[in-house]
């Protein structure tokens, strides 16, 4: 790491710790040349894989335009931002771990489909509305029959 006061190129790491939830790494140089001191701060760059469309173009991965959607499906439901962040970044984390470079826009469609599952059935079926193109009311109705009779197996039946 080059000094930023005197710009040699040796510098020596003299204390090292972790920060932001051990998501960074703070260290401590000091130049071996002009023995000044400074604070570097090392994190992982985690490259998200762009998403391919199906119309076959390629766009970079947009976690606005995901929070975005998701919100859109939310939208006046009982679900707290904490579960939305929680859910996104879940999102990421799967994305991330494929590792692969390009990945197909419905595999985010379908991950963001298992989120509102577990986050709200009714936003559920508003994103699979629109994500499936819903064209009449047959087609509501089987997708709520599907998620309620997955709803139905059997829980607890203790007392």
């Amino acid at each position: 790491m080059y000094c930023p006061f005197c710009n040699a190129e040796d510098t020596k790491v003299i204390d090292s710790r972790l920060v932001a939830d051990g998501n960074q790494v703070r260290r401590r140089r000091e130049c071996l040349s002009c023995s000044e001191r400074f604070t570097t701060f090392e994190s992982a760059e985690l490259l998200m894989p762009r998403l391919i469309k199906q119309d076959g173009t390629r766009e970079p991965f947009n976690e606005e335009k995901l929070r975005s959607g998701i919100l859109k499906a939310l939208e006046k439901r009982p679900v707290s931002m904490e579960s939305v962040e929680s859910s996104l970044s879940h999102i990421s984390h799967e994305l991330r771990a494929t590792g692969e470079r390009e990945v197909p826009s419905k595999l985010v469609g379908e991950k963001v489909m298992d989120e509102l599952k577990k986050l709200d059935e009714v936003a559920y079926v508003r994103f699979a509305s629109v994500y499936r193109s819903f064209k009449d009311l047959n087609e509501f109705r089987a997708e709520i029959d599907r998620i309620s009779s997955e709803g139905e197996s059997p829980k607890s039946s203790g007392n």
